[in-house]
């Protein structure tokens, strides 16, 4: 007789590196397999009346059976259980990538006549959807120094309908006071999204600070191994529902179940991947901060960060990213595309491997962020002539610090 296995519930007390592992696993009843399956078919069996043809009309489809894998796959639901527990949160949608999480959210909050103030400066996909794509939609948007709550209040108007940020910015690592920005949100009747992708929920849970929905770039921390992309939209039942309604039937932002499979492999060691890429950061960009070529090191974890002292009320570890201005950059970034031996000159982050970049201003200006007068003055004390993105991997703290050493100076 074969012995069906069965997946108990964790118990609610379960830590958060426990809910990283388990929460939404289910064990395979036949074989006892504790790894999660990849269910790859397109298609579920059923019996008329059981689901529905068109999903129009349909409150949530996640509380349908499976029925086809555009709308809810079992992998991915498990993928879906396993984010919403990290964030304590009560749902959430996998999408294709951290862009179809960000888009399906905007359209479907958003929709003509409607205002948007969004992060003056954040993910380039963002700035250019959010200021480019939106207001050809009849969609209003004004970006905003988030750091500053004044110019957010000012911002807002009575038919601002979304509020969205990051914490940390990317690339300039600025800090946004997640509970005070939602505390204005939501007096003039605003949602507010937060892309949580520097932070992931080992540092920050921005829902336990007053915010509607976290958004992540799966493809980059969350999964941790620079092979698969991903991205997802947590936050209550009813705001998720409707973002699945809308995205997950009408924009095509499915995740594959592979793809869900790969990225819940990553989760499973999220805390001690975060907690050694954190500390390795600090100590990183304690000695980038001494380096006769380095002109500013940007990190929460400093002392010297001007935001330090929100960053320790708000994250727990200060994260695995760094940005440092050089002397000559350009000329910096010749030296560390060629001599790098350990760490990679490549664009993207949160991988197990270390990567930098620079982020040259004139073209990021050019091509991105198009910011003026104060907002440029703002952004040029951060990133100088140009900011070079670091994103810390598991490599030996030494390594890293010595690479970088002998890549710096000319």
């Amino acid at each position: 007789m074969t012995k069906a296995f069965v997946t108990h519930p964790l118990p609610a007390s379960a830590g958060p590196e426990t809910r990283a592992l388990d929460a939404g696993l289910v064990i395979d009843p036949a074989t006892g397999a504790i790894a999660p399956n990849i269910s790859m078919s397109v298609n579920n069996a059923l019996m008329p009346g059981d689901g529905a043809f068109s999903a129009d009309g349909v409150e949530d489809l996640a509380d349908l059976p499976y029925l086809y894998a555009r709308w809810t796959n079992p992998t991915v639901r498990q993928l879906e259980q396993r984010l919403a527990a990290l964030e304590g949160a009560e749902e959430a949608l996998a999408t294709a990538t951290g862009m179809a999480a960000i888009a399906g959210t905007l359209f479907t909050f958003l929709k003509a006549g409607d205002h948007l103030v969004v992060s003056d400066v954040c993910y380039a996909g963002a700035v250019e959807l959010t200021q480019r794509v939106l207001p050809d939609f009849g969609i209003e948007v004004t970006p905003v120094n988030m750091a500053r709550l004044d110019l957010v209040e000012a911002a807002m108007r009575p038919n601002t309908r979304l509020v969205h940020c990051e914490s940390p910015v990317n690339p300039i690592l600025r800090i946004v006071d997640l509970e005070a920005l939602a505390a204005i949100a939501h007096r003039h009747g605003a949602l507010i999204s937060v892309d949580s992708t520097f932070a992931t929920p080992v540092a920050t849970r921005p829902l336990s600070l007053g915010v509607d929905l976290v958004i992540h770039s799966l493809t980059k921390f969350i999964n941790g191994h620079g092979d698969v992309l991903g991205g997802a939209v947590i936050g209550r039942k009813e705001l998720i529902a409707r973002i699945r309604g809308r995205a997950g039937v009408y924009l095509g932002a499915t995740l594959s179940a592979q793809s869900a499979w790969l990225i819940m492999r990553g989760i499973d060691t999220l805390y001690p991947r975060l907690r050694m890429a954190s500390d390795s950061a600090l100590a990183v960009a304690t000695f980038l901060e001494g380096h006769p070529q380095v002109e500013r090191v940007i990190y929460p974890g400093l002392t010297s960060h001007p935001q330090h002292d929100l960053a320790k009320r708000q994250m727990d570890v200060f994260g695995g990213m760094i940005a440092f201005r050089t002397r000559e950059p350009k000329a910096a970034a010749e030296r560390l595309a060629t001599r790098l031996r350990v760490a990679h000159y490549a664009f993207s982050l949160g991988h197990q491997r270390s990567l930098v970049v620079l982020l040259d201003t004139e073209e990021m200006m050019t091509s991105t962020f198009r910011l003026t007068g104060e907002a440029l003055t703002d952004y040029r004390a951060y990133a100088g002539d140009g900011l070079f993105r670091l994103s810390i991997g598991l490599e030996t703290t030494g390594d890293i610090i010595a690479d970088l050493d002998q890549a710096l100076i000319p």
